[in-house]
């Protein structure tokens, strides 16, 4: 259950409405990099959650937190569109300056919304939920959810940088504090659940019989030069400390594609149903395919 008591988490003023800031806002509502997005991260990770309930609980927390941010954002297009341009006849053409700025606008804010905010990014694409991660398990989740922060907060500071409006920057600070937070607080319950060396790889609970050891350390190198990029993923222990990194130009290990005849009852051309024989007899790698004629 959820409630509110209609006041913002944090202060949020414009000085100088400007409406196409009110656009770029946009973005971190519902953006791949918005509110929207962490929001229903956190709280689907939640309602599913299995396990210590206090990750549950956290999940949970944040993601009505997020609801708050939400709220902030769309409360702050809104103020930013008070003194937007609504029409081209009266406004437009008095001031070339107002035209400018509603060339700019996301004109939903004026057609669709009267001057608020709109579940979209700042190019009017509605929000995708495909962007929302819940696996069912907490290390992976949780992983998923720095990346996410990581990216809102990368977000939250070019807004700030975009934007002169005292108002706007102070809330943006406040933004960006709390990415700071969720980010720390997401990676703390890695540590929690004793590191990285305990929870990689993810999923912790795969058997190592099911998987082929030889390659799970090796970084393959697929420049046709044979150069591969060395580094820490190339040499040393692993980071969950099973095994040991090593470099390898990556060689085919499998033999060419062959598939069955074309069935002419799935479509596929009469050619395509004709078993074939070698195509040339220089053929490289000895493909066979294609009809003869």
């Amino acid at each position: 259950m959820f409630y509110m008591d209609g006041k913002l988490q944090y202060p949020v003023r414009v000085e100088t409405p400007n409406p196409v800031f009110a656009r770029a806002l946009q973005q971190a509502i519902g953006g791949v990099e918005g509110e929207i997005r962490v929001c229903l991260q956190y709280l689907f990770q939640g309602w599913g959650c299995r396990g210590p309930v206090k990750y549950r609980d956290m999940l949970l927390n944040t993601g009505t937190e997020e609801i708050g941010h939400i709220e902030m954002l769309a409360t702050a297009v809104a103020l930013n569109l008070e003194k937007a341009p609504l029409s081209f006849q009266e406004e437009v053409a008095a001031n070339p300056i107002a035209g400018s700025v509603l060339n700019g606008m996301n004109l939903r804010h004026v057609l669709s919304a009267g001057l608020a905010a709109t579940p979209e990014d700042c190019n009017g694409v509605p929000f995708n939920a495909s962007h929302v991660y819940a696996s069912g398990n907490v290390a992976g989740d949780m992983m998923a959810n720095a990346t996410a922060e990581s990216t809102g907060r990368a977000l939250a500071a070019r807004l700030r940088g975009m934007t002169d409006d005292p108002g706007m920057k102070d809330m943006l600070g406040f933004l960006i504090a709390r990415d700071t937070m969720h980010q720390q607080q997401w990676l703390a319950v890695i540590e929690e659940l004793g590191g990285y060396e305990k929870q990689l790889p993810i999923p912790n609970t795969v058997e190592d019989t099911a998987e082929h050891r030889r390659f799970a350390y090796a970084f393959f190198g697929h420049d046709i030069s044979g150069m591969v990029p060395t580094g820490r993923w190339t040499e040393g222990p692993s980071l969950d400390g099973r095994g040991t990194f090593e470099a390898r130009r990556s060689e085919p290990l499998g033999e060419v594609p062959h598939l069955a005849p074309g069935k002419p009852e799935a479509g596929a051309q009469r050619e395509q149903a004709t078993q074939t024989t070698p195509v040339a007899a220089n053929d490289p790698v000895g493909r066979t395919g294609g009809a003869t004629a």
